[in-house]
């Protein structure tokens, strides 16, 4: 997508992709990651997500990376932070004690900014990124974070009966973009309540994605 449609959804707050709490996903299976405590973890796409106060809250820290400044805002102001900025190349780096969220495109994201990550968090990242764009995204995520495991979700249902974003992400789809890097499981499903956009039939899928054991 280009970055003015997502500029201008938080601008005009259609933010309907946006949780209130942390995600059920997120509190039934993140322990399954076995992290230590101060482990980093990694959110891409971030928003002004609830989930950065649920991890914060039990001693994992967070990096995270958004293209609205707005947004980012809103999150430290929602967490009650106020954040220092600094340049990072073609990124605005917003950091308070345990969290560092980048402004700008994730793409320009690079492991030397973000340093060790212990797991990725993808919960509207993937699935906010149209077909043409997810493979060089999935690269670029390993490549950045040196294949972290990661709680990914995704949504799938019938494209053609509802415009992304969020896309309809299939099985298949994650086995093509991780399945050489990751041992894939899925740890849980549900029908989305009422239909996304209350009509569109979905299902909700969370994954497990743990690297491959190297010989």
């Amino acid at each position: 997508m280009e970055a003015n449609f997502w500029h201008r959804k938080w601008e005009q707050g259609e933010i309907g992709f946006h949780e209130s709490e942390a995600n059920p996903f997120l509190v039934a299976h993140f322990e399954t990651l076995n992290l230590p405590k101060g482990s980093r973890v990694f959110l891409p796409l971030c928003g002004k997500t609830r989930d950065a106060a649920w991890l914060l809250a039990r001693g994992y820290r967070v990096t995270g990376a958004e293209l609205s400044e707005l947004a980012i805002n809103q999150l430290f102001e929602e967490l009650g932070l106020e954040p220092e900025t600094s340049k990072a190349g073609q990124l605005v780096r917003y950091r308070a004690e345990d969290i560092d969220i980048f402004a700008g495109d994730i793409f320009a994201v690079s492991a030397e900014y973000i340093g060790p990550i212990g797991a990725i968090y993808d919960r509207a990242a993937l699935v906010a990124l149209p077909a043409c764009v997810r493979e060089h995204y999935t690269s670029h995520l390993m490549n950045i974070t040196g294949t972290a495991p990661q709680l990914l979700i995704t949504y799938e249902y019938d494209q053609l009966l509802m415009e992304g974003p969020p896309f309809s992400v299939s099985e298949c789809e994650v086995e093509q973009h991780y399945g050489a890097s990751y041992q894939l499981k899925s740890v849980g499903s549900k029908d989305v309540a009422g239909g996304l956009r209350g009509t569109v039939k979905s299902t909700e899928t969370a994954w497990l994605l743990q690297r491959n054991k190297v010989d």
